[in-house]
């Protein structure tokens, strides 16, 4: 399970998350920031198809966005 977290009062809306989402369930929310940009989130109801890839913190050009992604334990053979 992976989680994003989105830094809000570094978010300009510039958008480019949007479009390196490779599961496009990032999106700009109604809220606005403290210096009037509006940002982006992940709806409730999509947030367990997030896979953690990264891309959308990669291309982030305020690195406004910090993925988290849950290693799975592997079996000792």
């Amino acid at each position: 399970m992976a989680r994003v977290i989105f830094l809000e009062d570094l978010c300009k809306g510039c958008l480019l998350c949007t479009q390196a989402c490779s599961k496009n369930i990032i999106e700009q929310s109604d809220k606005f920031n403290k210096q009037g940009y509006k940002v982006v989130e992940i709806k409730k109801e999509n947030l367990d198809k997030c896979i953690g890839c990264g891309f959308c913190s990669l291309i982030c050009p305020d690195s406004a966005i910090i993925v988290y992604k849950t290693i799975k334990e592997t079996e000792n053979v």
